[in-house]
């Protein structure tokens, strides 16, 4: 629960303090004292948005930090998830600059406000009038229905399927809207297909061609030189050659063999020279162009070859390794296409399937939510005669509608708050003080299924006055007994029934506007109320009235 609040520099509160009690925490003053800043610097470090219009005027930057303790078991399991201190108490601080950069810390450690936000959830409920509005609608409605039924399981299984349906519906459409387009792409590009296989291009064929033909244009040149190496290593008539010479070096070396040992060893490496030259021979003799291959023939073969490639580069504008890598691309693309009827009939089968499990788990989540509607109902029901609306009627009416990603059914609270009244629509009945002890009653009844440990209540007095104040205050008082509540107020029957009261007061001097924030004791508890009740924190009736709110909610 959150145990305390410290602010410094948010709007006009220039630094403040604040311990809060296990129970029910009520907040009360003028209005403009800065009772929406304090929900604001809350909202601010569970992760709500913020600006820089909130930072104290002349500040470079405004800081809210908040103790919490007993922490719900999720709060450690997030916190462990992104690699932060799961301890027994948690500290969130929020910085917002001047500038509008903002900056978060979890136990002194660097984080969101998206993860800020998801720890939020399982620390704080808020509530404030906007809620009142959200009643309002269908999907609110629903969304009770499915938090009270514990719907969350089924429901994600539902919208992980109904999310694949949509997804394989949007493919077979999407294929089926381009089949008529595609056919003239499937032309096109199986004559560019056959076009190019007519070639039977290689990869690095260009670079060969063009080595053959240099060859082949100097083939007389080439052959005349390979004859003379050959002559120079085998000799003439008229000349010996290189390795008749090494024969002769070898022999002679040979000779002195007997004389020393040198010469033996320099007679082993002329003797390798000749079996080197021997294979330079036999390289050379193989590169010589034989007399009687048609030159003329393969060197047309060559330049036609050169001309198809530089044809098709210049046609397709890219080089031919590339162009064989393109074709195989438009080939993989035309059996997609050729293939599409297939794929179009494969999809249609697994969106019949698809189709069969998103029926099956929105009919459970139809059953789940009619057993649970009728019950909540009733509990809704009972806590709202507690809050001086007796003769409540209410149902919860689901009727079945389209497939849509929250299940194929409509829900709607209907109710009726005066005897013989029919049922309606709440947004057509219900008025400001009515939607604010309605959604008391549905906030009491939920926070038994949920392990939040803290509510804010954000003048939850809307509306209402009188016998249904009172009674608005008795029930905060008997929800705190199990949770922590913090409620802001301008109703003395509810500030009566706070365990811990906390007044906002704003005060100025000659330049500026300050806010101090004060826990009351007794008698300090009185002088508020009397305020409350009649404008005169001095006024003697008003302090004996509030004397007796005090007293009985003392004996409650």
């Amino acid at each position: 629960m959150l145990r305390e609040l410290s602010i410094e520099n948010l709007a006009i509160i220039e630094k403040a303090s604040i311990s809060f009690g296990e129970k029910l925490n009520v907040f009360t003053g003028e209005t403009g004292a800065g009772k929406s800043i304090l929900i604001g610097g809350i909202n601010a470090i569970l992760g709500g948005r913020v600006s820089k219009d909130i930072v104290r005027a002349g500040a470079e930057k405004a800081v809210v930090a908040a103790l919490f303790d007993n922490l719900p078991p999720r709060v450690g399991d997030i916190l462990t998830q992104y690699g932060l201190s799961a301890e027994d108490e948690l500290v969130i601080q929020r910085e917002i600059s001047s500038d509008g950069k903002s900056t978060a810390r979890i136990n002194g450690r660097a984080t969101t406000a998206a993860i800020l936000r998801e720890v939020a959830v399982e620390l704080i409920n808020i509530h404030g009038q906007h809620d009142n509005q959200l009643l309002m609608s269908n999907d609110k409605q629903r969304e009770i229905l499915d938090s009270y039924a514990n719907a969350d399981e089924i429901l994600t299984k539902y919208r992980t399927a109904f999310k694949e349906f949509s997804a394989i519906s949007r493919r077979i459409k999407e294929l089926s809207r381009q089949s008529n387009l595609e056919l003239e792409k499937a032309e096109m590009l199986r004559e560019r297909i056959n076009e190019i296989d007519s070639y039977k291009f290689t990869r690095g064929e260009e670079a060969s061609v063009n080595e053959n033909l240099s060859k082949l244009r100097n083939f007389e040149a080439i052959q005349s030189s390979l004859y003379s190496a050959l002559s120079a290593i085998t000799g003439d008539d008229e000349e010996a050659g290189a390795y008749s010479l090494l024969q002769r070096t070898r022999d002679s070396l040979n000779s002195l063999a007997d004389a020393s040992a040198d010469f033996a060893g320099i007679s082993e490496r002329v003797s390798q020279l000749l079996i080197d030259l021997e294979d330079i021979r036999e390289d050379i003799a193989q590169q010589i162009p034989d007399e009687n291959e048609d030159i003329s023939a393969q060197l047309g073969f060559y330049e036609e070859r050169l001309s198809d490639i530089l044809r098709m580069k210049r046609k397709y504008s890219c080089e031919l390794d590339e162009l064989i890598e393109k074709t195989e691309k438009w080939r993989e693309e035309l059996d997609a296409i050729d293939n599409s009827d297939d794929l179009i009939e494969q999809l249609t089968e697994q969106k019949k399937t698809a189709g069969e499990q998103v029926k099956h788990l929105a009919a459970q989540l139809t059953d789940m939510r009619k057993k649970a509607a009728e019950e909540l109902a009733a509990r809704i029901s009972d806590e709202l005669t507690f809050l001086d609306m007796p003769d409540i009627r209410l149902v919860f009416d689901i009727k079945q509608d389209k497939v849509t990603l929250n299940g194929m059914d409509n829900v709607e609270m209907l109710i009726s708050v005066n005897k013989g009244e029919e049922l309606k629509p709440m947004s057509r009945i219900a008025s400001g003080g009515e939607l604010s002890r309605i959604m008391l009653a549905i906030k009491n009844v939920l926070a038994e299924t949920d392990n939040i440990q803290t509510m804010i209540f954000d003048e939850i007095d809307t509306g209402i006055s009188g016998r249904a104040a009172q009674k608005v205050g008795i029930k905060l008082h008997e929800a705190a007994q199990s949770r922590q509540i913090l409620c802001v107020t301008h109703l003395a029957q509810i500030a009566a029934m706070a365990d811990t009261h906390l007044l906002i007061k704003k005060t100025s001097d000659d330049s500026r506007t300050y806010t101090k924030i004060t826990q009351l004791d007794f008698d300090g508890r009185k002088r508020e109320l009397a305020r409350i009740i009649s404008g005169d924190e001095t006024n003697e009736i008003s302090l004996e009235n509030a004397e007796v709110l005090l007293k009985r909610e003392i004996t409650l």
